[in-house]
């Protein structure tokens, strides 16, 4: 599966935008829309990309509810985009970066 499939399987498969809008996207994130998804290595960067096409989408609510459909309300589209956000964003909190370097408790209080 390609980063450009996975980004819309998480997106419900949903046309927001094109496909290059997509790719712009993936790649404002450090991914490549054609490589192979790998999650291990992938999943922060394609949580965040998800993140911003939610986000531009709060801000032109029009466009969302013209291709999700099932709200009756601009407030309720809106309110549903912001708690997808909320979760979105906990998911790319919870999971670990990918540094070299380790958390530690102990801290030094003095060093020469």
């Amino acid at each position: 599966m390609t980063v450009l499939n996975r980004l819309k399987t998480e997106l419900n498969n949903k046309d927001y935008y094109s496909d290059d809008t997509y790719s712009m996207y993936l790649d404002e994130n450090g991914l490549d829309s054609v490589t192979n998804y790998d999650c291990n290595v992938m999943k922060k960067a394609l949580y965040q990309t998800v993140y911003d096409i939610l986000d531009s989408l709060a801000n032109n609510i029009d466009l969302f509810r013209s291709v999700t459909t099932e709200f009756a309300t601009t407030s309720e589209a809106y309110k549903y985009l912001q708690e997808r956000l909320n979760d979105i964003n906990a998911k790319i909190i919870s999971i670990p970066d990918d540094t070299a370097e380790e958390e530690s408790n102990i801290h030094f209080l003095f060093h020469d």
